[in-house]
């Protein structure tokens, strides 16, 4: 009966080691497989173009963005600058600052559409 208990000993071992073979052999594959995956994002992520170049193209919309608005403000301002100006020089309250109130956001529009690109000049 010893012998009988040495063999199904021996047999639990030689099992329980195959498994830990198999096992061994599981986790390299998915170590490797895992390693590859890495190293392909790494690769992308380095290039130009791909996720960088979106945060690029998005950051180049705001600064579009920021560079027109800014220009129709300045527009503004400027005109409602001009028109107190001549109000408190001609006593013409409020008319010179509705006037060039006035000119100046058409003059912001006009610029912004030219910057935009949407008017198509003749030349």
């Amino acid at each position: 009966m010893t012998e009988d208990n040495n063999d199904n000993a021996s047999g639990k071992r030689d099992h329980s080691s195959s498994d830990e073979a198999a096992l061994s052999a599981r986790l390299g594959s998915l170590d490797h497989r895992l390693s590859a995956i890495r190293d392909n994002r790494k690769i992308r992520t380095d290039q130009p173009g791909t996720e960088s170049g979106d945060a690029a193209a998005r950051a180049s919309a705001m600064a579009i963005g920021f560079r027109l608005s800014s220009e129709l403000v300045a527009g503004v301002v400027v005109g409602a600058a001009i028109g107190w100006g001549f109000d408190r020089l001609l006593s013409t309250s409020p008319f010179g600052l509705i006037v060039f109130l006035l000119l100046g956001f058409t003059a912001g529009v006009v610029n912004v559409v030219r910057s935009a690109g949407v008017s198509q000049g003749k030349r």
